[in-house]
């Protein structure tokens, strides 16, 4: 053999070893997708992101639930105050006029409890 020949079938190999290699190397191309740097560390920040939000989301739901509950408590706290004042007036009123007829009043069924007594100045207790 030539040298001339030998180089040429040299040459032919490495072409021939160049395509095989770059065959391989699109069809594992293809089947992973080539990932840069840091991409794992992205879709970790994704993934945190997205529990992130979704936690946040439940937290504003509970938060409004919560506006709305405070809101009835205080239509209701509102309401026995209303009433509380109301059963107060006509009490008083009540012992003005039997006092007015110069009756005593009679006592309270119980004793009267230390936290009730500031709210009762005003019968004579």
């Amino acid at each position: 053999m030539r040298p001339e020949m030998l180089t040429a079938l040299s040459a032919l190999a490495v072409a021939v070893v160049t395509a095989i290699g770059g065959i391989v190397t699109t069809v594992i191309g293809r089947r992973q997708p080539r990932r840069p740097r840091g991409a794992d560390r992205r879709d970790d920040f994704t993934a945190v992101t997205d529990r992130l939000g979704q936690h946040i989301e439940r937290l504003e739901r509970e938060a409004e639930q919560d506006r709305q509950q405070a809101d009835q408590d205080r239509a209701r706290i509102s309401a026995q105050d209303f009433a509380l004042r109301y059963i107060a007036g006509w009490s008083r009123s009540l012992v003005a006029y039997m006092r007015q007829a110069r009756l005593e009043p009679p006592p309270p069924p119980q004793p009267i409890p230390e936290e009730v007594r500031p709210y009762l100045h005003d019968v004579g207790m």
